[in-house]
């Protein structure tokens, strides 16, 4: 592929090293016709969040948004630490900071109960979005500064020209995964941001999962992105994990 779009094979090895594996969450709709029928569930979007007898709605938080199932994420898919099974949950608001933010994982094989929503929410956070499953797919993303890598830069730096052939080279990196550009996706777990604004997850903090809001709800256009290090990820210590909206 290098070779192909005329890129030196010493700048290839340099942006190969920069590239992070991700599981992009996607509608049905929106998958490669090929192999799709083959797919099963792997989150969803929306409803009443079940939890285990004795769990209620998190304290404060904002609407249920995204569910998803852990064994069915692509292990190879992913280069963080998540539990083996069992689900993820996610509160958060696209309409305000979302400071009320909360990640709950539910064990597998725990007995659960479908919550209502709570008492006390105002009128624009009380509200059970629209229950849509979601289909999981390998990614790959690179580092946000990838421009900046030593070879890259003397590249560049050799021929004004060769300005565009390292975009169109990573970009077939990157979209070789799918054999074409990357589907819309709902969500994305792990990998680097694809982040509107100043990317959250650098000095040391990684992505654990990025929500588009209109993915959720069309009339929504914020991004919600929940990034913390690699150990609270690994050791379930969602309490200590950053949220922040990007629009």
């Amino acid at each position: 592929m290098a070779e192909e779009h005329g890129v030196p094979g010493d700048v290839a090895g340099e942006l190969a090293g920069l590239l992070r594996p991700c599981v992009f969450l996607v509608r049905y709709e929106h998958l490669p016709e090929r192999g799709r029928a083959d797919l099963g569930r792997a989150g969803w979007t929306g409803g009443l969040p079940s939890l285990p007898e004795g769990v209620d709605w998190p304290d404060g938080a904002g609407p249920f948004v995204l569910g998803v199932d852990c064994a069915a994420l692509p292990r190879d898919g992913l280069d963080i630490e998540l539990p083996p099974d069992g689900q993820l949950l996610f509160f958060t608001t696209f309409k305000y900071e979302p400071d009320n933010a909360v990640v709950l994982h539910v064990p597998a094989g725990v007995p659960t109960v479908e919550r209502p929503l709570p008492e006390g929410l105002d009128d624009q956070e009380a509200v059970a979005y629209e229950p849509r499953p979601l289909y999981a797919l390998p990614g790959l993303t690179i580092d946000h500064d990838w421009y900046g890598s030593p070879a890259a830069k003397a590249f560049e730096g050799a021929r004004a020209e060769d300005d565009e052939v390292l975009d169109c080279f990573v970009e077939a990196v990157v979209n070789s995964v799918h054999g074409g550009p990357a589907p819309h996706s709902v969500a994305q777990i792990g990998g680097f941001s694809d982040q509107w604004q100043v990317a959250p997850d650098q000095d040391g903090l990684v992505l654990l999962a990025q929500i588009s809001g209109n993915g959720v709800d069309h009339r929504l256009f914020t991004l919600n992105l929940t990034v913390g290090i690699r150990e609270d990820i690994a050791a379930g210590r969602w309490e200590n994990l950053l949220h922040v909206q990007q629009c």
